[in-house]
């Protein structure tokens, strides 16, 4: 067996091992507990998550959630990133915008859905509160990446000729994009849960909040769990591909590095 593969299975079997453990205790806990109003099972959280996928509402419910969250966190992303890149180039543009940003940094997510339900339909609630989290998040990392460019490296470039596209494809978008992947990263996890507390709250049709507000209100404990856990799995998910997305991209993209000289700038030309 490769090195690279015992790695890998080392790598698998660690995490195996805690998701095993979360699990023992988390039944240990339901177990002392003995109250499945209060705690229910893995075993039944499974057993009521296979019910639910059985059916065509699970399906409507967690795409329309997950349609609404996506849209949310790509608008959040490209406004972030386009807005980094303006305020990077004019300081009127960064004065102008830093107190929005940290408004919205700021402003408890609770605020924000209660001045969206006055403001939008109910289906739009959820698209926003998820671009709203998304947006400083990206903006602050492309910014900050954008800034840990090397200037001598995009002079010599200039120097040796080459021109603004390949500036940006070869420099600066492999220089941002562990910046975007580590502001993905955080922003998928926040827009999950803001958009679906604003899905919770606004009741929104066909949404996994909607199922989440009526489990709270009928008590029911085990629904409540399995749609907490589809949530979990789906932003796990939606994490996963957008990393992936942007790796394969990257891999597109030679970086010219900080020691390179003059030749291995002059061979992009």
């Amino acid at each position: 067996m490769s090195a690279d593969r015992l790695a890998g299975l080392k790598k698998f079997t660690i995490k195996a091992a805690v998701a095993a453990l979360w699990l023992v205790l988390w039944q240990l806990v339901c177990f002392f507990v003995d109250m499945e109003l209060l705690v229910v099972s893995p075993l039944t959280v499974l057993k009521r998550l296979t019910q639910l996928a059985a059916t065509a509402d699970f399906w409507k419910y967690s795409l329309g959630s997950l349609g609404r969250i996506t849209e949310g966190f790509l608008l959040g992303s490209a406004t972030g990133a386009v807005l980094a890149m303006l305020c990077h180039k004019s300081a009127f543009a960064r004065e102008f915008f830093s107190p929005a940003i940290t408004l919205i940094k700021s402003t408890p997510v609770a605020s924000f859905i209660i001045l969206a339900l006055v403001w939008l339909t109910g289906q739009r609630v959820p698209v926003f509160i998820s671009f709203l989290m998304v947006l400083p998040v990206v903006y602050g990392n492309v910014f900050q990446g954008i800034r840990e460019v090397d200037p001598k490296l995009i002079e010599m470039a200039k120097v040796y000729g080459m021109n603004r596209q390949k500036r940006v494809t070869k420099i600066y978008i492999p220089s941002v994009l562990p910046y975007l992947m580590a502001a993905c990263r955080t922003a998928l996890g926040l827009s999950w849960k803001a958009g679906v507390a604003a899905e919770v709250i606004g009741v929104t049709k066909d949404s996994i909040g909607r199922q989440l507000y009526y489990s709270k209100i009928y008590l029911e404990t085990a629904d409540l769990f399995a749609w907490t856990a589809v949530v979990i799995i789906m932003s796990v998910a939606l994490e996963k591909f957008f990393v992936w997305a942007m790796e394969t991209t990257g891999k597109k993209f030679r970086l010219v590095r900080r020691d390179s000289n003059a030749a291995g700038v002059k061979q992009y030309q």
